[in-house]
């Protein structure tokens, strides 16, 4: 199983300076990796799709700080610890676990309904947000169980 963890990008935007000693612990867990361990499995790996790629950078431009979101993917991406769900399977997701029964009930908005397979086709299923409606949908959703938090010493992320 891997190490994943989901990052909603109002989240995201704790990891330019200056940080606070918790985002500090979850940075460096991010980003900690030793290339001659032949497990990548042991290491942080953040699941993202192409939308919250976008999400992530159009909110941190100009970021150019060595914990800043682009520089946590580009390590990620290159260390092959970016876990990337395709426009696909995240339709997939929606065909089968999105009936109208479960639509009528999100709190959400639309737009962060295209992130909730992302968390639920994961390994591990955490996720940081700061979105009250969005974590609701999130603890609610029938047939998974997602751990979800607002801080990152409230999710067990590093076990």
């Amino acid at each position: 199983m891997k190490k994943d963890i989901f990052i909603d990008n109002n989240v995201a935007s704790k990891f330019s300076n200056p940080q606070d000693p918790e985002y500090i612990k979850l940075t460096k867990w991010l980003m900690f990796f030793d290339s001659k361990e032949e497990n990548k499995d042991n290491f942080a790996h953040l699941v993202v799709s192409q939308k919250l790629l976008i999400e992530y950078f159009k909110s941190s431009k100009g970021a150019t700080s060595s914990s800043s979101i682009p520089v946590i993917i580009d390590t990620l991406t290159r260390e092959g610890r970016l876990i990337k769900f395709s426009v696909d399977e995240i339709n997939t997701f929606k065909q089968v676990y999105f009936s109208k029964k479960v639509i009528k009930n999100f709190e959400s908005n639309h737009q962060d309904w295209e992130l909730l397979p992302i968390i639920f086709l994961s390994d591990r299923k955490f996720a940081l947000s700061y979105d009250d409606k969005f974590t609701k949908d999130i603890e609610s959703f029938p047939k998974f169980t997602a751990t979800v938090a607002k801080r990152p010493e409230d999710l067990p992320y590093n076990d």
